[in-house]
């Protein structure tokens, strides 16, 4: 059974960090390219950031400087590090694996992110 989990959500304060983390099981992991959504009350799912297979990345720019992305793909494990968090940072944060040939695609549960003060 394919599973993606995340973890590491929460509440912190406006400047503040987290670290979600993604695991990942039932996928041969290090072939997939990994990704980290969002989704904020009444807008749509949006594509934060990505680490492909080969360790490519790619932030969106409302991130871009703030946030960074890892993997250990002995942990089968996808990070996405947090940093100086916005109010508008507050969404639930969706892990995404994929791979071409065969197309494939998984998502994780979510887990919500509020930054608040």
């Amino acid at each position: 059974q394919v599973q993606l989990v995340e973890s590491g959500g929460g509440s912190v304060q406006p400047g503040g960090s987290l670290r979600l983390s993604c695991a990942g099981s039932g996928i041969i992991f290090r072939v997939y390219d990994m990704a980290w959504y969002r989704q904020a009350p009444g807008k749509e799912r949006e594509l934060v950031a990505s680490i492909s297979s080969g360790g490519s990345t790619y932030f969106a720019d409302s991130v871009k400087g703030r946030f960074t992305i890892s993997r250990d793909n002995n942990k089968k494990t996808v990070y996405l590090h947090l940093n100086s968090l916005k109010s508008e940072d507050t969404a639930v944060y969706y892990c995404n694996g994929n791979r071409r040939n065969p197309n494939i695609e998984y998502w994780g549960q979510g887990t919500q992110v509020t930054v608040s003060s």
